[in-house]
């Protein structure tokens, strides 16, 4: 019985998860369109696609950390209402590059708070041998909320402008709020006592120095961070390199290059949760070196195949975006696992401060390379901006050995 009910808990969890994201990839979609109307160049339009990340490793690290101290669900419907506001900033208030970074970065501050923390919200309700499965579950459900904010603009945009698309995107936010303040809170046990004098709360609070002293949690978090780097950078290319592959062969693609974006992200979802479930099985550190390895090679191959048939192209990007989300689930999972109990909340700010941290750099990478490279038509250029992404999860499972831990923890969970 109480299996049944945090499955439905878990699930109701993940619908909000899915709720708040809708506006995460709208900018992405919505990339040609708006690169056009507003004259941006491809290092500019990383730069929009990267300030989401900004935003969110700007407002991570507090809004995680609070959570130890405060009701995880305050914070999230706070971080809603925040999401909220920039999509529907970009409806009525964007103007151009300037004002579109900074609506971005609010979107992506709202995510800071409610992807963690909602994370927090399910690790505090349900507890025991399944955590791993059902935490698997909502990180998987990243992929999916990702899909569907590239597949609404498609179905939106035929009837509606696109500042009318980014308006209803904001409403996910708002009802993700409604349905987590019905969430009972969670038994918690009393926070620690933090020291006292003017301003000691806040920087106790955000005291990383017990997580960095933690090995085996910081051999999850760096993996996590060449995750991060090689997923948000290459998704937020995707449409327009699928554009591109088309037009390679003077045609368009046989489906809007959004909606097959779509499909390719949603394959992520399946192989998280597969990947899991062989890291459980088969040890979760020699999995995700070995998942590592693969999606770096594929990454830095991927680029290169889009003068080949447009549907061997989308083969190699539903191949890349598997392996690379092969090891998501897992490396949360770890991360929560070797994470001290009462230090879950700052362990899982620094989790996901460097890993969407590397989500500035990324996009912003891929888009100078390829303005240094030839540019938006040149083959090799989008080879050498997808290899840029790959090359980092090639060094990854080196740090990941080499910050292996060898405590009591690690040898029973991993």
């Amino acid at each position: 019985m109480k299996t049944r009910s945090d499955a439905r808990f878990t699930a109701f969890l993940c619908m909000a998860e899915i709720g708040t994201m809708l506006g995460y990839a709208t900018f992405p979609t919505l990339l040609h369109t708006l690169q056009q109307a507003w004259g941006m160049s491809n290092t500019q339009a990383g730069v929009v696609s990267g300030a989401y990340f900004g935003g969110y490793m700007l407002a991570v690290p507090l809004l995680t950390a609070l959570t130890d101290r405060f009701d995880a669900r305050h914070i999230y419907i706070f971080a809603c209402l925040l999401a909220a506001l920039g999509s529907f900033g970009f409806a009525f208030a964007v103007g151009g590059f300037i004002s579109a970074a900074l609506f971005q970065a609010c979107v992506g501050a709202g995510l800071a708070g409610t992807y963690m923390p909602g994370l927090k919200i399910l690790s505090d309700h349900v507890q025991g041998p399944m955590q791993s499965r059902y935490v698997s579950f909502y990180t998987t459900c990243f992929t999916l909320g990702a899909s569907a904010s590239f597949v609404l603009p498609i179905v939106l945009m035929p009837a509606f402008s696109w500042q009318a698309v980014f308006a209803i995107s904001g409403i996910g936010p708002v009802i993700a709020a409604l349905m987590v303040w019905r969430i009972p809170p969670a038994p918690r046990a009393a926070p620690p006592v933090a020291p006292t004098g003017p301003g000691r709360s806040l920087l106790w609070m955000l005291d990383f120095r017990p997580v960095l002293k933690n090995r085996p949690a910081m051999g999850y978090i760096l993996g996590y961070t060449a995750h991060c780097f090689e997923l948000l950078g290459s998704r937020s290319w995707l449409v327009a390199f699928i554009g591109f592959a088309a037009a390679t062969h003077g045609q368009a693609a046989f489906v809007a290059p959004a909606i097959i974006a779509a499909f390719v992200n949603f394959l992520g979802m399946p192989a998280s949760i597969f990947g899991n479930e062989l890291a459980m099985r088969f040890g979760r550190r020699r999995m995700i070196l070995i998942y590592m390895a693969l999606s770096g090679l594929t990454g830095c191959a991927v680029g290169f195949t889009a003068p080949l048939a447009l549907p061997f192209t989308v083969a190699c990007l539903c191949l890349y975006t598997a392996l690379v989300m092969a090891d998501s689930s897992s490396l949360t999972a770890g991360t929560i696992a070797e994470a001290a109990p009462d230090k879950r909340g700052i362990t899982l700010a620094l989790h996901s401060t460097l890993g969407f941290g590397a989500g500035i750099l990324s996009p912003t990478l891929f888009g100078w390379v390829l303005d240094h490279s030839g540019g938006n038509g040149a083959t090799h250029a989008w080879g050498l901006a997808y290899a840029s992404q790959g090359v980092l999860c090639l060094a990854a499972p080196l740090l990941v050995w080499l910050l292996r831990g060898r405590g009591t923890r690690g040898k029973a969970r991993c």
